[in-house]
């Protein structure tokens, strides 16, 4: 095996391995977006509970008021 070679089969090795740690960290960043995600729905829900109980505590004030 000539000089040449042993360069090509290292390059070719520090591509491949260039290309799975690529890949895993587009992987890695699609699973963080989705769990940004799911972690935005979730305070969206809470807020909307909050502000759900928020409502109700209000209008059960305002029927103890006019009784």
């Amino acid at each position: 095996m000539g000089i040449k070679d042993q360069f090509q089969d290292k390059a070719d090795e520090l591509r491949d391995k260039a290309k799975d740690a690529m890949g895993g960290a587009k992987e890695e960043t699609g699973k963080r977006g989705q769990r940004s995600q799911e972690e935005v729905e979730r305070s969206s829900q809470t807020s909307d509970e909050a502000q759900r109980a928020a409502q109700e505590q209000q209008d059960r004030f305002n029927q103890d008021y006019d009784a």
